[in-house]
């Protein structure tokens, strides 16, 4: 009896747990409303109810479109298309009276940025709501379904005063192609018995999994760097509006709660006013009391920072707004067994449901002192920036560096001006063309002194994300950061890229120099071509101009184009890489002559990259980008999986990007020596380095860390080791310019991201660290004393001869989040030139 007792409450809980699997529209919604019956519900479109399937981005814009059909107080703008070609909805939420004046209120908010006199006692405040930037945490996207019928449908007096008082940017998918990979596989994976058993395959997704964008770039890093294009329709849409609060819904571990702002106070950037931390905890309790009314658990302030202003919680924050951060503890399917109970996919998203209605409840409530608090923020930075002065950037050698910072301040509103006449200053030359003027006094002073300042001091040790991202750094410009308005010219308002200068037709040769960014592009378009080219491993002059180490030569004799046929190209190549090249009609030249051993044959290069379990996704969709977008390359990605039954015989060079574990075999590490043996060059980063040492592929000395840990408590013992990660800082190297990887920089020294504590110790061999950590590396950014001890004079690359090939290794990301642009040009050293090293 008693065993048939316990039986029956086992068949009655997994009743209630099937049950809880499927739920009804009502199990989402308040009960407090009247819902329109003339609305169609996500059932009615999508062909079942939420949380039954993930829902795919298809669907979800199909249902965002059948709602704006339906309901006057919805519109929609497609802001533009993913990689995939998916579009990047914004659906307009707010009353019918406000759609009809939606342009002047835009203005009239705006309006609050640029002016201290703007009433705000019946402005609507501007609420931006964001759904699953991450594709793999779901929940997000699927709640936006339920938040925006509930706001087309609800009826009743609450519903009035929410649409009357807000204009809602409602963004129902952040990410839409890591959302369908993601529903893709989570929908292909579920049984029709839904087993929580967190060992199912439905909750552990195949390589890169849905987390990432098409190049498997963690969106929520790009809200700055502005390199891709959700997150630039995201940002355009950001500063048309200016929004009062954003909130960006995420997920967590399956054994958490939910999360709501406000982060760690200690870890709150110093730039961030006191005000916006007041504002955010007071918006976190109308969270609480919605979560306590649904009785789920939530915590705040213990988890999480506010300190780099690349997130989609933390941008507003330097924009007069209040970020808000969701995090939601993933079901990562249909339901999952966790500490708290079995997780189900229903439950995960009437949370996130229930945090956008309350973040509306508090926006309405605290609607005047929002706006007055935006207000407030651009009058005071207008205050701090009245000293004037201005900040000059540029590289004399490469205009398109300077251009592609331009364009990131330019879609961030920035105001920048043409340099009014070239000047020399502290040993650097700054060119009309070259250069670019960004004044202090300006609305946008304090995000542009976030892009531009540099930090060593710190009042926390741990970070959620970098501690230091100094534009002109990551794109290795000169800068002066306190000159005169006098340097200012016209202001830009329609920026434009460099000018180029076409070549003449020459019956001898052409030069390219090495220092623009667009290069490599122009190069490989060459190589494809057929064509021959030649590098300069030493500088020249030739017909009165100087050309630095890595000039690429092409002779007109005895190519597969007459000098005709090869005049139209190199003009053609020119125009569309943006580069000048020279034509020149004689080979004597002051230095070597163009006929000189010192001009190096460049081979075609046919580039692969290894991809796959055990590789970093990020790491490896930053390459897979850099060539494909950047440069136009073919770019064969080799799966981990198939990797010892692939031919590498045709390939030139092939990258390991950073790894985990051991992403290639025993075997496959002597398929890969045997392969450079016979001539190619095999590029590694970071943990790549470890795994050529040990697989024999390369000789390679590192620090051993040692810990010499003081007497600390339990509780301490967290924080002791989390100081101890490099999170991601920038460090100065010094460039031995004369070799092959620092061909097209014409600095001496470099700087470099770096975000490991893996130390290469330097060659005793001087000419064997072109690329080395200076005595005081820390340029900005956090590290431990300990280790930045370590750091110093340490190396950053190594090359080394296996046979006919060659072996090469950075200890550091060189194309970190594609804004990187000052050492994307060391990867392409390594393909181009890496046999000549």
């Amino acid at each position: 009896m008693k065993h048939l007792f316990s039986l029956s409450l086992l068949l009655l809980s997994s009743s209630l747990f099937s049950q809880d699997y499927h739920v009804k529209l009502d199990y989402f919604l308040p009960d407090d409303v009247t819902y329109n019956k003339n609305i169609p519900t996500p059932e009615s479109v999508i062909g079942y109810e939420i949380g039954d399937w993930h829902i795919t981005h298809d669907k979800l814009v199909t249902y965002m479109y059948e709602l704006a059909e339906a309901s006057p107080r919805i519109s929609i703008e497609n802001r533009g298309t993913t990689f995939e070609g998916r579009p990047l909805l914004l659906v307009y939420i707010t009353s019918e009276a406000n759609h009809s004046k939606l342009e002047d209120i835009r203005k009239e908010h705006v309006s609050l940025t640029e002016t201290n006199s703007t009433n705000t006692d019946n402005l609507p405040v501007v609420v931006y709501q964001g759904f699953s930037i991450h594709g793999n945490e779901p929940s997000g996207s699927n709640a936006a379904m339920v938040a925006a019928y509930y706001l087309a449908a609800a009826q009743g007096e609450k519903i009035d005063k929410i649409l009357t008082n807000t204009v809602i940017l409602f963004d129902p998918s952040y990410n839409p192609d890591g959302l369908q990979r993601f529903a893709y596989w989570a929908n292909s994976n579920k049984s029709k018995n839904i087993n929580p058993d967190p060992n199912d395959r439905e909750y552990n997704e195949v390589w890169p999994g849905g987390r990432t964008n098409h190049y498997w770039f963690d969106m929520n890093r790009d809200w700055l760097p502005v390199q891709l294009p959700e997150s630039q329709a995201r940002i355009e849409t950001f500063h048309n509006w200016y929004p009062n609060i954003l909130t960006d819904h995420h997920e967590m571990g399956t054994n958490s709660t939910f999360f709501f702002q406000p982060g760690i106070p200690s870890r709150t950037n110093p730039m961030t006013p006191k005000k916006n931390q007041e504002l955010t905890g007071a918006i976190a309790k109308f969270h609480g009391k919605a979560f306590d009314k649904i009785g789920s658990f939530y915590y705040s302030k213990e988890s999480f920072d506010d300190f780099y202003y690349g997130k989609g919680s933390t941008f507003p924050d330097i924009n007069g707004g209040i970020g808000i951060l969701f995090e939601q503890a993933s079901s990562r399917g249909h339901a999952q067994e966790s500490d708290n109970g079995i997780l189900t996919f229903p439950f995960t998203i009437r949370n996130q449901f229930t945090a956008a209605l309350s973040t509306l409840d508090a926006a309405v409530s605290m609607r005047k002192e929002l706006l007055d608090y935006q207000k407030n923020f651009y009058s005071n930075a207008k205050k701090e920036a009245s000293k004037g002065g201005v900040i000059v950037c540029g590289d004399e050698k490469d205009a398109t560096k300077a251009y592609r910072l331009a364009e990131i301040m330019k879609r961030h509103k920035i105001e920048i001006h043409e340099l009014t006449s070239n000047f020399s200053k502290n040993g650097k030359n700054y060119k009309k063309g070259y250069s670019y003027v960004i004044p202090k006094n300006q609305k946008q002073h304090r995000l542009m002194k976030a892009m531009f300042q540099k930090r060593t001091t710190f009042q926390d040790s741990l970070f959620y994300d970098v501690s230091a991202w100094t534009f002109p750094l990551a794109f290795n410009l000169d800068y002066e950061e306190n000159e005169t308005n006098s340097r200012s010219g016209d202001l830009i308002t329609q920026l434009e890229k460099p000018s180029i200068v076409v070549p003449n037709t020459s019956n001898y040769a052409y030069l390219i120099e090495w220092h623009d960014y667009n290069t490599p592009k122009a190069l490989n378009k060459i190589l494809v071509k057929g064509l021959r080219a030649k590098v300069s491993m030493k500088p020249f002059s030739v017909e009165n101009k100087n050309y630095d180490y890595g000039t690429i030569l092409i002779p007109v004799q005895n190519q597969k184009l007459n000098a005709s046929e090869l005049a139209s190209f190199i003009k053609k190549v020119a125009s569309e890489s943006n580069i000048t090249i020279t034509s020149v009609s004689t080979g004597m030249a002051k230095g070597i002559n163009l006929g000189s051993p010192n001009f190096r044959i460049i081979e075609p290069q046919k580039v692969a990259l290894i991809v796959g379990d055990g590789i970093t996704p990020y790491d490896a969709g930053e390459i897979w980008h850099l060539l494909d977008q950047r440069y136009d390359m073919l770019i064969t990605k080799l799966d981990t999986r198939d990797f010892s039954s692939t031919d590498l015989s045709s390939y030139t060079d092939i990258i390991l990007a950073n790894s985990w574990g051991s992403a290639l075999s025993k075997e496959e590490a002597k398929q890969l020596k045997t392969w450079v043996q016979n001539g190619g060059t095999l590029i590694g980063y970071k943990n790549a380095g470890r795994w050529f040492n040990s697989n024999e592929l390369m000789k390679i000395k590192f620090k051993k860390k040692e810990d010499s840990t003081q007497i600390i408590s339990f509780e301490q013992k967290r924080n002791y080791f989390g100081a101890q990660v490099i999170g991601g800082a920038i460090f100065d190297t010094k460039l031995d310019r004369s070799h092959p990887i620092a061909f097209g920089y014409k600095n001496n020294t470099l700087p470099v991201f770096r975000n490991s504590t893996i130390f290469m110790e330097a060659d005793k061999n001087s000419y064997n660290n072109p690329i080395k950590y200076t005595e005081s590396p820390l340029l900005s950014g956090y590290i431990s004393d300990k280790n930045l001890s370590e750091l110093k004079n340490t190396a950053m690359f190594k090359v080394g001869n296996l046979g006919s090939g060659k072996v090469i290794y950075f200890t550091d990301n060189t194309n970190f989040r594609a804004f990187w642009y000052g050492t994307n040009k060391l990867l392409m050293n390594a393909i181009f030139f890496g046999n000549h090293m």
